[in-house]
């Protein structure tokens, strides 16, 4: 008879009564996640997100995993699967609140974003996202701190400073096509 292995990644179908070492269960399931995900959303900068708070929610919850009840891999493709449509949920309110404000506001063109811009600035801020407008009147403007802007957007503060750097991306090359223009 031979022993069973203690520690995770094991032979398959063998239960380990030890929890394993979480660093270790995230380097061996990171691209597994990344896949699970990338099929989920069909959005590789989506996954990329939701891969990161992933792993975030692993780790704060590491203590409650039971090793006895399946591999790590299955818990962490449940936790992304939650975040993943927590996400999607998300997503969809927000949509709903802009369209709401869209109805309710008419026509906002006219309206400066912020009093002292630049009428280039303005026109490339204007052609954002109010999702991405949100972001940089909270991190910028308004200079709230990352894990502030995350509470309040309801969103890890990973995910909060990578959807700020992608909505300055945008932003910057607006300024750059109005700039050709």
């Amino acid at each position: 008879m031979h022993a069973v292995s203690t520690s995770w990644p094991g032979p398959l179908g063998a239960r380990s009564l030890a929890r394993p070492d979480f660093g270790q269960v995230a380097e061996a399931s990171l691209d597994g996640v990344y896949r699970y995900l990338l099929y989920l959303t069909r959005d590789a900068s989506l996954a990329e997100d939701l891969t990161g708070e992933t792993f975030e929610r692993a780790l704060r919850s590491w203590r409650r995993y039971d090793p006895r009840r399946g591999e790590p891999i299955g818990w962490l493709c449940r936790i992304a699967r939650s975040a993943a449509l927590d996400r999607f949920r998300a997503d969809e309110r927000r949509r709903a609140r802009e369209r709401r404000y869209v109805a309710d506001a008419g026509d906002v063109s006219q309206a400066p974003f912020i009093e002292g811009l630049s009428p280039e600035l303005e026109r490339a801020l204007a052609g954002l996202s109010a999702s991405d407008r949100e972001v940089i009147v909270l991190r910028v403007v308004l200079e709230l701190e990352a894990a502030e802007t995350a509470r309040l957007l309801g969103i890890s503060s990973t995910a909060c400073t990578t959807r700020l750097n992608r909505a300055l991306q945008r932003l910057e090359e607006r300024m750059e096509s109005n700039a050709l223009a």
